[in-house]
């Protein structure tokens, strides 16, 4: 006895017009009829938060280039963060303000 491969349904389509799937199957279907595939509200609370997270970090770390480079122009930046020496009311009576 031979045995063969199973076929797609798909090529038995191409092969013999008349087998395949009627011409119902040309109706949408619509996408609400289907469970629900994608992530549960728990994991997409916690990829929004540590997508909040890669954002502050990339603005901080503009923010220290920023002052990095406009020191080296003889700029004085007022660049502050949490656990600095020094707070942002400093540079405020410095005269010094953000651009």
């Amino acid at each position: 006895m031979h045995r063969f491969p199973p076929v797609d349904d798909g090529l038995v389509g191409v092969l013999a017009p008349g087998s395949g799937p009627g011409p119902d199957s040309a109706t949408p279907v619509s996408p609400w009829s289907r469970p629900w595939t994608g992530p549960a509200k728990e994991e997409a609370q916690e990829l929004f938060r540590q997508q909040a997270e890669t954002a502050l970090e990339l603005h901080l770390c503009r923010e220290r280039r920023r002052a990095a480079v406009l020191a080296t122009m003889g700029v004085d930046y007022p660049y502050t963060y949490e656990g600095a020496p020094f707070p942002a009311s400093a540079f405020e009576t410095a005269g010094v303000v953000a651009a």
